[in-house]
């Protein structure tokens, strides 16, 4: 991490797969998944064993704690939201509330842990004749303490019906999960999101350029961070340029406050395309306490929510399979409360 002098960048860095970004409030983590799974057998298992903890960076990819199928088995979160957005391939989400959801391929899920919830996400291997690449990233939001013990709860956007910025030449498309863009408004998040009230001025943006594509983010609200990272592009600094500097690819930016900021492509064009995250809002004025898979904001909550934990597993697991991943031709697909809804492209 380095300070800059530019009028528009506070610090940069370097990022790597599958690390965790360095985020800053109110996201808690940030962590961009890219996997590059070979064809799936019958059963949608990858040709090799998990360890319990595969996170190997050198790998073309990882199991991370799934044993045949990789992902992650069921696991408890208290007291933020998880929002998983997709590119591509294939997640199984089930819970302790009994939801069950087959999502991927552009889709991002908000899931409102609140007061406790145990879910599992797990990667099935559905082409057995081909790869079956996956990326997402996975962001972790924090709740005010007036949310953190709120029901638990999710909601899915399908990529048919989320919004997506063009520019006039064609070089730029913004993905807004969260939001707004040009007049583009992101779908709803859970009512209890801190992303819910436009003031806090939550944007998670996907950013695609074109060689010879440009945009400027316009100032963001006072007071709010603005953090982007480059995931995909060059890596020749000179054809990823931020703020007027030259960045390059697995790189990130924390913006300055209060000022616009430009990106642009420099490339020609045999070069790939610049892919970046955009993550913006206005901190939570509050005392974060993390430990695992609980934020709180004193020690003695972290030390209640074990407690709870143990106790009551956050209403059970209702599933046979601590990883639970659901028939090779089931479509996309979102069970809440018995009631299933399934995204435009996909008949019931």
């Amino acid at each position: 991490m380095s300070s800059s002098s530019s009028s528009a960048i506070a610090e940069r860095g370097s990022i790597s797969v599958p690390a965790p970004f360095e985020t800053r409030n109110p996201f808690l983590f940030c962590v961009y998944h890219k996997d590059n799974y070979p064809a799936g057998n019958g059963k949608m298992e990858a040709p090799k064993r998990g360890n319990g903890s595969d996170f190997n960076p050198n790998a073309p990819y990882r199991m991370y704690h799934g044993d045949k199928i990789p992902g992650f088995p069921q696991h408890p979160h208290r007291g933020f939201e998880t929002f998983t957005c997709t590119m591509d391939g294939t997640i199984d989400h089930t819970d302790s509330l009994g939801c069950a959801g087959r999502y991927g391929k552009g889709d991002a899920q908000w899931m409102t842990a609140g007061s406790g919830i145990v879910h599992g996400e797990n990667f099935p291997l559905i082409n057995d004749s081909g790869p079956n690449t996956l990326r997402l990233f996975q962001i972790w939001v924090n709740l005010p303490r007036k949310a953190k013990m709120v029901d638990p709860g999710q909601v899915m956007h399908w990529a048919e019906e989320i919004p997506k910025f063009r520019s006039k030449d064609g070089k730029v498309e913004i993905t807004v999960w969260a939001g707004e863009v040009e007049g583009l408004k992101a779908l709803a998040p859970n009512p209890n999101s801190w992303a819910a009230d436009p003031a806090n001025d939550v944007h998670v943006l996907r950013m695609v350029l074109q060689p010879g594509g440009s945009y400027t983010l316009p100032p963001p609200a006072p007071g709010s961070n603005r953090s982007l990272y480059v995931v995909e592009g060059p890596r020749d600094p000179s054809k990823v340029v931020i703020g007027g500097e030259p960045i390059g690819a697995m790189k990130y930016v924390h913006a300055k406050q209060g000022v616009e900021i430009s990106v642009a492509h420099k490339g020609v064009e045999t070069d790939p395309d610049i892919e970046l995250l955009v993550l913006q809002g206005k901190p939570i004025d509050e005392p974060v306490e993390q430990y695992g898979p609980f934020v709180m904001n004193t020690r003695a909550e972290i030390q209640q929510a074990f407690i709870d934990y143990r106790r009551t597993q956050f209403g059970g697991w209702p599933w046979d399979e601590d990883a639970v991943v659901f028939p090779k031709d089931k479509p996309r697909f979102l069970t809440v409360k018995g009631t299933t809804t399934y995204p435009p492209s996909v008949k019931a």
